[in-house]
Parts: structure tokens; sequence; C-alpha cells
């Protein structure tokens, strides 16, 4: 399918559609890799389980707020430039977390490495804006995000065996390294794809102009907000199971990477549907079934931890359910949410982005605050958030978008 439909003869340079997988990893390799190191953290600085999410959560809450900037900056100065300080300022704060004696030094290191992940998250998705037409572009994020969905297949896996082989420093180290090669590759082969630069997008009237637009469009909120609930439901999961897993469920820290794998690969399952659904019954009704099946993870959980059951195979199958509801939702979400934008790319990217983050973040303090040795807060949680994306895709009205065939 040849989908790429700007005739710039810098795009011919690099293989566009593997740097956008490789930006869009980034993001899902800084919180997994890790995961397994988190009790372990907990006890090596002697702190709470709850100031050690603290570097989940201001991860989370440094990456939402710089879309708000790096957005309009990117649509202002071109994708290039935005992506290479990013993936810099990333490099060095990964040496820092590798470096840090202290829990605040981590905490502090883990929000400048999310200003750094955010710059190629938000790149990822204005270069897909960029490069591709409206009608292409939810193919072109569905299939970015079936290879996407292995950083966070491998990533728990292989940060289990750092974790017991060479502690948790390794896993920043390995992170330092990734983004050392994906830098360099960018500085040789990443072309310029911004060729409707604004220079008001970052003044003031502009920036407001530019926000006015896009949270004003029915279109906009139609997408991003069940998109940004269906991340909150997996996010519970990222933040929750390893305490759950390894200290409540007693799973073995080596094994967790397996039993994390292979709940999120209903995420890669949930990619491949969707690529599936959409020249069928369109991106509508795809939407829908995304949503159907997210309150049914939900919903089912919930009830199973009601009637009594805590056993590792309940976490699996509500995290293999929920990553694949998401599998669903995401692609589709992302692309109607930056679509109709195509002067404003970058800045409804921001937006969107920052709005998956808020949700995440008030996820993620709920998950930590309320860990109480059962499966329960996170069986709430999901159902909750399953019931959200349900009722947000039916009730607010929005343009279809279109799919190519």
């Amino acid at each position: 399918m040849n989908t790429v439909i700007r005739p710039l003869a810098q795009f011919a340079q690099a293989p566009l559609l593997l740097l956008i997988i490789a930006f869009m990893m980034l993001q899902p390799l800084s919180t997994d890799l890790y995961l397994a190191s988190l009790p372990s953290l907990a006890s090596g600085f002697g702190v709470s389980p709850s100031t050690v999410q603290l570097t989940l959560s201001l991860f989370v809450i440094g990456f939402g707020g710089a879309q708000l900037v790096i957005g309009p900056l990117s649509d202002r100065f071109g994708r290039r430039p935005i992506l290479l300080c990013g993936l810099a300022l990333y490099l060095a704060a990964s040496i820092l977390c590798g470096l840090s004696t202290s829990i605040a030094m981590l905490i502090s290191a883990r929000f400048l490495q999310a200003l750094g992940c955010c710059a190629a998250v938000i790149i990822a998705r204005a270069v897909v804006r960029d490069a591709y037409e409206p009608e292409h572009s939810v193919r072109v994020v569905a299939s970015a995000s079936t290879w996407l969905s292995l950083a966070p297949i491998v990533g728990p896996i292989l940060g289990s065996y750092l974790q017991v082989t060479f502690g948790w420093r390794a896993a920043f180290a390995a992170l330092g390294i990734f983004s050392a090669c994906l830098l360099a590759v960018c500085v040789r082969h990443m072309p310029e794809t911004n060729m409707h630069k604004n220079p008001r997008a970052t003044e003031l009237s502009g920036l407001l102009a530019n926000y006015r637009v896009v949270l004003g469009a029915r279109e906009f909120w139609a997408h991003a907000l069940p998109g940004a609930f269906s991340y909150g439901a997996i996010f519970a999961f990222i933040s929750g199971s390893s305490f759950v897993l390894i200290r409540v469920l007693e799973v073995p820290t080596a094994w967790f990477g397996y039993c994390f794998a292979l709940g999120v690969s209903g995420y890669m399952t949930g990619t491949l549907v969707c690529r599936r659904l959409l020249p069928r019954i369109g991106a509508n009704g795809a939407f829908r079934i995304g949503s159907l099946v997210s309150l049914l993870a939900g919903g089912s959980f919930l009830l199973t931890v009601t009637l009594g059951v805590a056993h590792w195979s309940l976490m699996l199958a509500a995290m293999f359910s929920t990553m694949l509801a998401h599998g669903i939702n995401f692609p589709i979400a992302q692309s109607g949410a930056v679509s109709p934008f195509p002067a404003q790319a970058g800045t409804a990217a921001g937006l969107m982005g920052a709005l998956y983050m808020s949700v995440a973040f008030a996820v993620g303090t709920i998950v930590g605050a309320t860990h109480n040795g059962t499966l329960y807060p996170l069986a709430i949680i999901s159902c909750i958030l399953g019931l959200l994306i349900f009722i947000s895709v039916r009730t607010i009205p929005g343009a279809v978008l279109k799919t190519a065939s």
C-alpha cells in the first residue's frame, strides 16, 4: 500500500515509518523497562511504594506538560530541530537516572527524561499528519502500533533480567544506549517534514488562536477524550501491576516480565484487529467495538474479583483484554484527533497528549494511593475507566474519520 502522498524528495532519504515506530517506542520503553525494579527501588531507597510511583507520575506530568510547548514549537521551527534537541536531552537524563544516589534525584531525572521523550512522540504524531493524507493516516498509525507493541512486550522481559542480573541502574543504561543510537540515526537521516511552518505558532495570540481552533472542534473531543480514558485504563496496569503481581500474588521478579509481556500482547492483537476492521466497518464502527471491549474488560475484572478470585492468571486476562481494547481504540483516537488540523498538527498532537498524560497522572496517583494489598483498587479503577470509554464514544458528537480501503 503506497500511502506516502507528499511528493517531497527528502522523504525518500529515510524510512519514515521505521523512524515513527522508533520515536513512539521511546515512551513505552521508558516506563516498561524498569517496572520490575519498582519494588527494589522502594526497598533500596527505603521509601514507600507511593513515593516510588512518583518516578512514573512525575514522568507523566513532564511528558504531558511539555506537549503543550513542543507541539507549537515544531509547528513554528520544524520537526527536525525539536526532535534532535529532545533526543539529546533524553540521553543526558538517562545518564542522570542511572547515576542517581537518592530517590529525589531519580524522580528529578525522570522528569527531565520525560521532556526529551515527549519531543520524540509529539514529532512522530505530527510527522504522520505531515506525510500522509487523513484517510491513510489511521492505517499508518495502526501499522506502526503493531510494531510499537513489541516494546511493552520485550521491555518488561529484558527489564526483569536486567534487574535480577545487574540491578535497577541497568535499565537506564539500556535506555541511554537506545536513545544514543536513535539520535545518531536522526542526525544523519531524519528529513524535515513540516512544509507549512507557522511563524505565529508560538506567539501568544497565534498560540491561543490555534488552541481555540483545536479545542473548539467536536472532532477533537470525539476522539481525544475516549482515547485518553483508554490510555488511562492501560496505565492503571502499567503503574500497579508490578506491586500486585510481585508483592500481592507473589510472582517471582524474574517471571514478572513474561507475565507483563503476555498481558501487553493484547495490544498487538488489538492493533491487528483494528487493521482488519477499518476497511470493513470503518473507523467509527471499529471505535464502537473497541469501546465495548474496554467496558467488558473492566466490568468482568471487577466482577471476578468480587467473587473472591485472586490469581495471577486473572491479572493477565484483565490486562490482555484491556490492552486489546486499547490496540483498537488508540490508532483511531490519535488519527481522528490530529487529522482535521493540517496547519495545527503539532498543537493538536500536543493537546491530545497533554490530555492523555493528565488522565494517566490521575490514574497513577489513585493506583498508588489506594494500594491495599488486594486486587480491588485496580479492578474498580479498570471498571470505571471502561465505562467512561464506552459512554464517551457513544455520546460525544464528531465527524467520522474516513479510511482508505
